[in-house]
């Protein structure tokens, strides 16, 4: 349903898309079924862990974009066997059980942020000098919070510019251990990055979560993975965590489901045309906390099906189209990911919706919420924006091209609001590459 000048079978890739690509209109409900990319979340965190694991690990379903290359290549670069087949999504790692190969390093991890931050923690556990760099958004993207954690530990690890935020320079010489408190207000990311190193620290590690605790379901998600790779860890509540020390992850064969922040953009389309739309790949009880982004939808007046197909997968978003899509007030701190989505599906409800607590957008790969608010005007809502949060109202749509900001969840997103109203057409649409480079080739499927 893309209009543009060659068939979609000619457009594997992000990589081969125009510079703008216009967005043909849906006048009809959908009718879906599709698998979405492996987990990004998932895949970058189980490539760290398969290096540390003692032996060789299989991992099946990976995803293949720049954001789990850029962790492949930081790998390497550290000295690990890892050889991927993008083509089969399967990637093999000879895991060396906690050392790391490489005296020293630099590494360049583009623009994905969950690659520097967790190969920052990471490179703790090795010696010598290494030195992490990333693109000028990245660059502009803090990471102090994680560096100051490590200091506690007696990590030599710092700012290059001392601006908090990238290059990143550790001198390692093992990563001590002891207690670190750290601070969860702005990402959750420094959090697991910590735990996933835990229990390679020469002592037994306890962690504490102050401040805001922003997308901790992200953290469990860390916490699910270290359990599957055989590494239980000890909660005190919700800000305590002790890993289990001098247990090594467990080498294997390990699947990756798919991507619940993609499925997002299938299931807000059922929302926004009506009909339905079944996310095959992602299961009922999965530690992705954007999996209850269908409750959203659920309160806005869809019907919601999960765990109806083998192994509990299956996630089922139908809205009769005579039934109307209802405005929202919702609390998004939890699946900040999965607000760019909400906040287009908001564009087709009716009344004003307002989003909430969601102020550590402002340090994505763009400061989303200032762009959202920016680029929904420019197709016809009343948006206010505020430190923390959106209120979206409605309004006669405008044709426009929007902006994406070299971010990859704008331009998705943004695709969905070219579903339901004419005249959108979405700049540099090949920033999907990042996460979900076949986007536009599945949403031609609509």
């Amino acid at each position: 349903m893309i209009t543009r000048m060659k068939t979609t079978e000619e457009y594997p890739t992000a990589s081969a898309l125009p510079d703008e690509l216009k967005i043909e209109t849906i006048n009809r409900p959908i009718d879906l079924d599709i698998a979405v990319p492996g987990s990004k979340s998932i895949s970058n965190r189980y490539l760290g862990m398969s290096a540390l694991a003692d032996g060789e690990v299989v991992l099946n379903g990976l995803l293949r974009s720049d954001d789990t290359h850029y962790m492949v290549e930081g790998l390497k670069t550290l000295g690990y066997d890892v050889r991927p087949d993008w083509n089969a999504l399967t990637c093999r790692v000879m895991g060396e059980g906690g050392t790391i190969p490489a005296k020293g390093a630099e590494i360049f991890t583009g623009a994905a942020g969950t690659a520097m931050r967790f190969l920052s923690a990471f490179v703790t556990l090795g010696q010598g000098r290494f030195r992490l760099d990333g693109t000028q958004r990245m660059r502009e993207r803090p990471i102090e919070d994680l560096l100051q954690g490590l200091r506690l530990l007696g990590v030599n690890a710092r700012s290059e510019f001392d601006n908090g935020c990238p290059p990143v320079i550790v001198e390692a010489s093992g990563l001590p251990g002891g207690v670190m408190q750290i601070d969860g207000s702005r990402s959750s990311q420094y959090i697991s990055a910590i735990l996933q190193v835990a229990p390679y620290a020469r002592t037994p590690m306890m962690i504490e979560v102050t401040g805001d605790f922003v997308s901790r379901p992200f953290v469990e998600l860390t916490l699910k993975g270290m359990s599957d790779f055989g590494v239980l860890t000890a909660t005190e509540g919700v800000r305590i965590y002790r890993p289990t020390h001098g247990v090594k992850y467990r080498s294997g064969t390990y699947e990756i489901e798919g991507d619940a922040t993609a499925a997002s953009y299938f299931l807000g389309a059922a929302a926004i045309l009506g009909g339905r739309c079944c996310v095959t790949n992602v299961c009922s009880n999965s530690a992705q906390g954007d999996t209850r982004f269908a409750d959203v939808l659920r309160r806005m007046g869809c019907k919601v099906r999960t765990g109806f197909l083998s192994g509990k997968r299956g996630i089922e978003v139908y809205r009769d189209p005579k039934t109307p899509l209802n405005a929202i007030d919702v609390d998004m701190n939890d699946m900040p990911d999965v607000v760019l989505t909400l906040a287009v599906v908001c564009l087709f409800a009716q009344g004003t919706s307002t989003i909430m607590n969601v102020g550590n957008l402002r340090i994505k790969e763009t400061d989303r919420l200032s762009a959202l608010a920016k680029e929904l005007s420019r197709i016809g809502a009343t948006i206010q924006e505020g430190v923390d949060s959106l209120e979206i109202t409605p309004g006669k749509p405008l044709v426009a091209s929007v902006e994406t900001y070299d971010d990859h969840r704008m331009a998705m997103s943004l695709a969905l609001a070219g579903l339901g109203q004419e005249g959108v057409t979405i700049k540099n649409p090949a920033c999907v590459s990042k996460t979900y480079p076949e986007f536009f080739k599945d949403l031609s499927r609509l």
